[in-house]
């Protein structure tokens, strides 16, 4: 069987979809469009009204002449400001997936985890940004280069630290009770190549209905989770053709690759925000220096301006590794049948749209569409 990866492209059939998946994916886009929009109109407003200027200055009167915790201050503010403006397409968000009967998550629930997710984005931002302007009042010259080598750095630390650490705090995880599966996902995974810490079971069902697994973390906290709802609906073998794909990732050492991408494009963007940051210093009043933390939204404009023109090319690139990791699936397998079925489940349960027009994909998706996905397993059957 020849490695290439298999790409059919069947016609577009909008009656693979139902009105729901296509009401709720729609819905779902304008939402991820709405709240990319806000975040952009917040920072250009932040730096035209002089808004960053203000709260600069009352982050000094807080912190006196501390400049780190003056700049924690800042950042605070800053996230408590997203927050605010955020919460009610968070909130449209929350009551969407209770629309289409797809959480099982509390108002309460969901608040707690709203909070936790703020105090994480505010503890990561607020380390990311304390690390940028150290540098920069340090090495004024050359703090991107700088600036960059410590996020790389911690850009994998977290990868590392994800599963042990994040991740708790959002989802409950316990030891896989069934020995029998555990130890065929075991093999599985060393057949791949790769030596898993551990089988967990994911507690999703307390938050939504969605199935879902995935092979996490790097070196010592490498695990598979599973997730509930998937091992209350899907036989062993699916279980194992949806494992066996995630294991592709790693035959196809997408994620280093991906980390190696990443890298690329966090230089790029550093090295875009210093000519922009160097140019708003020398051509305009807005800033007392580089050191000036009133600048920040300027830098997270910068890099969300970057993000946003690369997404189709990233996602083109992410599509890429899925076709791969899908193909090692099929080799890996005795049948391709469990992992046709186990899309068509996937498919139901997580309410997703199988066919997505060609414009939507580019630009939304990270995955091939499924309706290609299974087109191309039975076509690889064929082969």
């Amino acid at each position: 069987m020849p490695d290439e990866v298999l790409t059919p492209d069947p016609k577009p059939d909008p009656k693979l979809d139902s009105s729901d998946a296509r009401e709720y994916n729609r819905k779902h886009r304008w939402l991820s469009v709405a709240d990319t929009a806000i975040g952009f109109v917040m920072l250009l407003a932040l730096l035209l009204t002089r808004g960053s200027a203000w709260l600069r200055d009352l982050s000094w009167k807080l912190a006196g002449d501390h400049y780190a915790l003056a700049l924690f201050f800042y950042v605070v503010m800053l996230a408590l400001l997203a927050q605010l403006l955020g919460a009610p397409l968070q909130f449209y968000g929350f009551r969407l997936e209770h629309r289409f009967h797809l959480s099982n998550q509390t108002l309460k629930g969901w608040l707690g985890d709203e909070l936790k997710d703020m105090l994480v984005g505010i503890v990561l931002g607020g380390i990311v940004a304390e690390l940028v302007y150290l540098t920069i009042k340090g090495f004024p010259e050359w703090w991107w280069v700088i600036a960059w080598l410590c996020f790389t750095v911690l850009f994998v630390l977290l990868a590392q630290l994800a599963p042990v650490i994040l991740l708790p705090l959002f989802y409950k995880f316990i030891p896989l009770e069934d020995e029998a599966l555990k130890e065929r996902l075991v093999r599985l995974s060393e057949k791949a190549g790769t030596r898993v810490r551990g089988v967990y079971e994911w507690k999703l069902s307390e938050k939504s209905k969605k199935a879902n697994a995935a092979l996490t973390g790097l070196g010592q906290t490498r695990r598979i989770i599973l997730a509930d709802t998937l091992l209350q609906n899907y036989s062993p073998d699916e279980i194992e053709a949806v494992l066996a794909h995630e294991l592709g990732h790693h035959v196809h050492q997408h994620v280093p690759k991906s980390i190696a991408v990443q890298t690329v494009v966090s230089l790029l963007g550093f090295w875009l925000a210093s000519l922009a940051l160097n140019y708003a210093v020398d051509h305009t009043a807005a800033f007392s220096g580089l050191h000036d933390f009133a600048n920040l939204p300027l830098l997270a404009l910068v890099a969300s301006g970057l993000a946003l023109v690369l997404l189709p090319a990233l996602n083109a690139y992410s599509r890429f590794h899925e076709r791969q990791a899908d193909l090692y699936c099929w080799k890996s397998v005795p049948s391709v049948t469990p992992f046709v079925t186990a899309m068509q489940k996937l498919t139901q349960q997580n309410l997703a749209e199988q066919n997505p027009s060609r414009i939507v994909e580019v630009l939304f998706h990270s995955h091939p569409a499924i309706s290609k996905r299974i087109a191309a397993a039975e076509q690889y059957t064929r082969s």
